[in-house]
């Protein structure tokens, strides 16, 4: 597996847009602190309480799972932790920055500035080739030079064993093609934080192994910290710890060798 080239020198990061700029914590520092968190949605004049007085830290250049049943919270918390939505209570600081306190359009600048995501549901550009979903990012959010850009996305492309496929569009790939799609886009932009969603669901098991150690030297070689959502057992083996949800709360943790 070629992943070398996806990787800038040991320890760089892109430049991050206008306003975001201020450095991210040192490998093992805490990049997220939540406390207290809560989220309650209304659906059918019904009050549904997603998630219920969470608290949990974790340190830069974690490899980390929730698991846990199906409407549980996990997808609720990776939203509130890649601030993609807001807590209805309690305190949540990214990278240093209260993110609670952001505004729309600061949050999507800290979100591109930072945060990578891999949605269960792909989220690909419909009318975008998959060269043109994985370089969409540093277009529109990084504004990186062409030639950059192009040897960055074939690069990943290339590591999740894509590039013969990068001209298609997401409706002539299948749902583990669309996947890999997905991955390269939330690393592209070398992010500090990756937050995925059952990211290997779609995924063969030698594909997903190839994924799991991409993500793992990204880890090792650039800080990146990774969060993921899960009931595959193949992220939650190779995962360094593991917090279980039920009902809205954290009801476990466990620390394992991986």
């Amino acid at each position: 597996m070629r992943i070398l080239n996806v990787l800038s020198r040991k320890g760089e990061r892109s430049a991050p847009p206008q306003g975001a700029d201020r450095p991210g914590p040192a490998r093992g520092g805490t990049v997220i602190r939540a406390t207290d968190l809560t989220k309650t949605y209304a659906a059918d004049g019904v009050e549904v309480r997603a998630l219920r007085g969470v608290s949990v830290d974790v340190n830069a250049g974690s490899f980390m799972a929730f698991i846990g049943p199906s409407g549980s919270g996990k997808t609720t918390l990776l939203n509130l932790l890649g601030c993609l939505d807001k807590p209805t209570s309690g305190r949540l600081e990214v990278a240093g920055t209260d993110v609670t306190r952001l505004d729309r359009r600061h949050a999507a600048a800290f979100r591109g500035a930072r945060i990578g995501f891999v949605f269960q549901s792909f989220n690909l550009i419909s009318v975008l080739t998959a060269l043109e979903n994985v370089e969409y990012p540093l277009v529109m959010v990084q504004e990186r030079p062409a030639s950059e850009r192009r040897a960055r996305v074939l690069a990943l492309l290339d590591a999740v064993g894509m590039a013969d496929q990068r001209d298609k569009r997401p409706e002539q790939l299948s749902g583990g093609q669309k996947q890999r799609v997905a991955i390269a886009r939330a690393l592209v932009t070398h992010p500090e934080l990756v937050l995925a969603d059952e990211p290997t669901a779609n995924l063969d098991s030698e594909t997903a192994h190839t994924i799991i150690a991409l993500m793992k030297k990204m880890r090792d070689e650039v800080g990146t910290t990774f969060l993921f959502a899960t009931h595959d057992t193949r992220i939650i083996g190779a995962a360094e710890i593991v917090y279980t949800l039920e009902d809205g709360r954290l009801t476990g943790r466990r620390e394992q060798g991986a």
